[in-house]
Protein backbone atom coordinates (compact mmCIF):
# COMPACT_ATOMS: atom_id res chain seq x y z
CA UNK A 1 0.00 0.00 0.00
CA UNK A 2 2.89 2.24 0.62
CA UNK A 3 4.42 1.77 -2.68
CA UNK A 4 0.85 3.55 -4.12
CA UNK A 5 1.26 6.67 -1.93
CA UNK A 6 4.75 6.96 -3.40
CA UNK A 7 3.56 7.15 -6.88
CA UNK A 8 2.22 10.43 -7.20
CA UNK A 9 5.36 12.13 -5.19
CA UNK A 10 7.68 10.56 -7.69
CA UNK A 11 5.70 11.58 -11.09
CA UNK A 12 5.79 15.43 -9.65
CA UNK A 13 9.85 14.80 -9.23
CA UNK A 14 10.20 13.42 -12.73
CA UNK A 15 8.32 16.30 -13.81
CA UNK A 16 10.20 18.47 -12.24
CA UNK A 17 13.67 17.55 -13.72
CA UNK A 18 12.02 16.97 -17.52
CA UNK A 19 12.79 19.49 -20.22
CA UNK A 20 9.88 21.20 -21.52
CA UNK A 21 9.35 20.59 -25.33
CA UNK A 22 7.25 24.16 -25.17
CA UNK A 23 11.24 25.49 -24.00
CA UNK A 24 12.71 25.65 -27.22
CA UNK A 25 15.60 26.57 -28.69
CA UNK A 26 15.74 29.06 -31.84
CA UNK A 27 17.26 27.27 -35.02
CA UNK A 28 20.94 29.19 -35.51
CA UNK A 29 20.50 32.50 -37.14
CA UNK A 30 16.97 32.60 -36.93
CA UNK A 31 16.21 34.72 -33.43
CA UNK A 32 18.16 37.44 -34.69
CA UNK A 33 16.85 37.16 -37.83
CA UNK A 34 13.41 37.74 -36.54
CA UNK A 35 14.90 40.55 -34.57
CA UNK A 36 15.69 42.39 -37.32
CA UNK A 37 12.95 42.03 -39.57
CA UNK A 38 10.36 42.33 -36.26
CA UNK A 39 12.25 45.83 -35.32
CA UNK A 40 12.85 46.91 -38.59
CA UNK A 41 8.36 46.48 -39.46
CA UNK A 42 7.79 48.06 -35.42
CA UNK A 43 10.07 50.76 -36.17
CA UNK A 44 7.34 52.14 -38.71
CA UNK A 45 4.96 52.80 -36.03
CA UNK A 46 7.07 53.39 -32.46
CA UNK A 47 10.32 54.85 -31.71
CA UNK A 48 13.54 52.25 -31.51
CA UNK A 49 12.99 51.65 -27.31
CA UNK A 50 9.80 50.24 -27.76
CA UNK A 51 9.93 48.53 -30.86
CA UNK A 52 13.08 46.76 -29.36
CA UNK A 53 11.10 45.73 -26.43
CA UNK A 54 7.93 44.70 -28.39
CA UNK A 55 10.17 42.06 -30.53
CA UNK A 56 12.46 41.08 -27.10
CA UNK A 57 9.01 40.34 -26.30
CA UNK A 58 7.83 38.23 -28.89
CA UNK A 59 11.15 36.14 -29.35
CA UNK A 60 10.59 35.23 -25.56
CA UNK A 61 7.20 33.93 -26.19
CA UNK A 62 7.69 32.17 -29.26
CA UNK A 63 10.68 30.46 -27.70
CA UNK A 64 8.10 29.13 -24.55
CA UNK A 65 5.15 28.47 -26.78
CA UNK A 66 6.24 26.93 -29.86
CA UNK A 67 8.85 23.80 -30.49
CA UNK A 68 11.62 24.37 -32.62
CA UNK A 69 10.35 22.82 -35.48
CA UNK A 70 7.61 25.25 -35.37
CA UNK A 71 9.63 28.12 -34.76
CA UNK A 72 11.86 26.69 -38.26
CA UNK A 73 8.28 26.27 -40.32
CA UNK A 74 7.57 30.29 -38.74
CA UNK A 75 10.84 31.68 -40.30
CA UNK A 76 10.84 29.59 -43.48
CA UNK A 77 9.77 31.09 -46.38
CA UNK A 78 9.62 28.11 -48.77
CA UNK A 79 7.07 26.65 -47.56
CA UNK A 80 5.69 29.62 -45.90
CA UNK A 81 3.88 28.80 -42.50
CA UNK A 82 0.72 27.91 -42.44
CA UNK A 83 -2.12 29.81 -41.79
CA UNK A 84 -3.33 27.83 -38.70
CA UNK A 85 0.28 28.62 -37.45
CA UNK A 86 0.38 32.22 -37.79
CA UNK A 87 -2.39 32.78 -36.09
CA UNK A 88 -1.41 31.07 -33.57
CA UNK A 89 1.63 33.15 -33.33
CA UNK A 90 -0.68 36.66 -33.92
CA UNK A 91 -2.23 34.94 -30.75
CA UNK A 92 0.59 34.45 -28.84
CA UNK A 93 2.28 37.67 -29.17
CA UNK A 94 -0.74 39.76 -28.82
CA UNK A 95 0.61 40.51 -25.03
CA UNK A 96 3.67 42.17 -26.35
CA UNK A 97 1.66 44.88 -28.04
CA UNK A 98 4.15 47.85 -28.67
CA UNK A 99 2.23 50.96 -28.19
Amino acid sequence: MRLFNLIPLAAASLALFTPLDAQAAWPPGDKAKYMSDCVATAKQSVDSPKATHHCDCGADVIETTFSTAEIEQLMSTNPPPTVELRDRLADAVKVCKAS
